[in-house]
């Protein structure tokens, strides 16, 4: 009972951490709008705001609700939001709701997929980077991966835009599919061919991190002496790898891939920019120079629900694999 007890409060103390989380970034990011010099009404407007007079403006405000103090807009907003109304968005002059459905199954297939691979492709170089430690296939990758780790990602965007579908045309300038097709029209096949080398770009960004961690903590593992102990009793390094190295570095590793979840929701607001990829990153980006604040809340807010979400699963998973870490709970 005392258990069951201890684990209900733990989990309503993490809800309300949570809450307190996503109420402070929704009233950072509001508040870092209003102290913006983009005027949203000129931001709407485009080229049309010099045929626009003062009173229009003004109308357009007060429609808007944009004359009324900051906290009183804060207060309206959040008023919406726990009756489950996003707003309306100036931008794509749809409601907030809508954007966001129409653009979170393509970012789910970019970021999702590019978090996985980075993570298992990071995890399995960073071994085997291990094994060879001070070798040739040690120097390759650990070169790679700090190349990779100082290489921007838009830069690296480009870079692959320019070789890859420019100068050899195996993959798409852009988009999410062929140019005037209807989404619901594309295939299947059209839309991998697409992903691919977004997909790479974005995968690229994260192994480093991944790598990198992983080989460090793989080398304090082989250096171990039960490690010397079963190498010095005939184990084989295979032997080595699964019983050792894989179990005691997965730990730390699953730690850093939940951690790096906001990493690479940053790099995809990247590449999606890059790749003009119609996702949740471009959106937010479009938002926020247009000063759409409805859709840029909405955004900010499900990305720092994402992120605390992983830090949350991180915790939980390592008590789960370390009884050492349940027991001090």
């Amino acid at each position: 009972m005392i258990t069951r007890a201890a684990g209900w409060a733990a989990l309503g103390f993490g809800l309300g951490r949570t809450i307190a989380l996503l109420a402070f970034v929704a009233a950072s990011a509001f508040l870092l709008l209003r102290l913006s010099p983009i005027d949203p009404v000129d931001a709407y407007l485009g080229p049309a705001m010099a045929r626009v007079g003062v009173e229009q403006k003004a109308a357009i405000a007060a429609a808007w609700g944009l004359d009324r103090p900051w906290p009183v807009q804060f207060l309206a907003w959040a008023g919406n939001l726990a009756s489950g109304n996003l707003g309306f968005s100036i931008t794509y002059n749809a409601p907030v709701a809508e954007v966001i459905r129409a653009r979170i199954g393509p970012s789910l297939a970019l970021t999702g997929m590019a978090w996985l691979l980075s993570g298992c492709l990071g995890f399995g170089l960073g071994i085997l980077a291990a094994l060879h430690r001070d070798r040739w296939p040690d120097r390759l990758l650990t070169g790679w991966f700090f190349l990779l780790a100082s290489t921007p990602t838009f830069w690296l965007g480009m870079l692959a835009l320019t070789v890859f579908s420019v100068e050899l045309g195996w993959a798409p300038l852009c988009c999410a599919g062929p140019i005037g097709v209807a989404p619901d029209a594309v295939t299947m096949g059209e839309r991998i061919h697409h992903l691919v080398l977004p997909l790479a770009v974005l995968t690229a960004f994260g192994v480093a991190q991944i790598g990198l961690h992983t080989r460090s903590k793989a080398l304090d593992i082989l250096a171990c002496d039960y490690v010397l102990l079963a190498r010095a009793q005939g184990a084989g390094t295979l032997d080595i790898v699964r019983r050792h190295v894989m179990r005691n570095a997965a730990l730390p590793g699953l730690a850093l891939l939940f951690a790096s979840i906001g990493e690479i929701i940053g790099g995809a607001m990247l590449a999606e920019q890059v790749f003009a990829y119609p996702g949740i990153g471009r959106a937010l980006v479009e938002a926020g120079l247009r000063q759409d604040v409805p859709l840029l809340l909405a955004l900010t807010l499900l990305t720092a629900a994402i992120v605390a979400s992983g830090g949350a699963i991180a915790r939980f998973l390592a008590r789960r694999l370390d009884p050492r870490l349940e027991a001090m709970a």
